[in-house]
């Protein structure tokens, strides 16, 4: 396993995320046995109790058309026709720590997974049973899932998963570094990018011996 590797902050149900879904599903395979992925959920709406006003509608509506066209991303905007929508990012958040805790290799497929579930079939993936319902499709044990999803130690890893975003100062999703514990990380995107904008001054940066200042995190661009 190298030492290197990719440290994605993101949240399954922000909608630049899924835009960046086939991205970051890029780099994994193209930087794979050079670099893995570290996948912490971000809490973008975690906690959110407040149903969605019509403004939230206006504003949602907005940013699911400008990810569609900048990523041909599909969405099915039906969702906006719901009542009293609470927007909570939590419960899919803790779904995709419980499969990391499961079955690590699946983390980042799976994430891919709810937010299409969500984004494009219209699936409420605040609800425990429905994210249960995508688990079991996705070949999990609809009992080993459950369990995972509903233990404390994934609540606490879910959490901590929040915490160590926000102590970095990332509010913004989705926020991609790379580097290493040794050497540091630099930034590779905060905000959505399309694949043709990263690959090319990551393999750059990659070749130059992966470089970090001791600044801080650079930009590779």
């Amino acid at each position: 396993m190298s030492e290197h590797r990719f440290i994605y902050f993101a949240d399954p149900m922000c909608s630049w995320c899924y835009g960046f879904a086939p991205v970051i599903w890029a780099l994994a395979e193209r930087f794979e046995g050079r670099m893995d992925v570290q996948l912490v959920m971000g809490g973008l709406r975690a906690g959110n109790t407040t149903p969605m006003r019509e403004e939230d509608r206006a504003y949602i509506r907005d940013a699911w058309a400008r990810v569609h066209a900048a990523s041909g991303q599909p969405f099915d905007f039906s969702f906006l026709e719901r009542e009293a929508f609470v927007y909570d990012t939590e419960p899919a958040c803790r779904a995709v720590v419980a499969v990391r805790r499961l079955k690590p290799q699946m983390a980042l497929p799976f994430m891919a997974r709810i937010s299409q579930a969500f984004y494009a079939e219209n699936r409420d993936m605040t609800s425990a049973e429905e994210i249960a319902g995508v688990a079991e499709e996705a070949g999990f044990d609809q009992q080993e899932f459950g369990d995972a999803f509903r233990a404390a130690d994934t609540r606490n890893e879910t959490f901590r998963d929040f915490l160590a975003a926000q102590e970095l100062g990332i509010s913004g999703f989705p926020t991609l570094i790379a580097g290493s514990e040794k050497k540091g990380y630099a930034l590779v995107t905060n905000g959505y990018r399309p694949l043709d904008d990263v690959l090319e001054p990551l393999e750059r940066w990659w070749a130059n011996g992966a470089p970090v200042t001791k600044t801080g995190a650079p930009s590779l661009h």
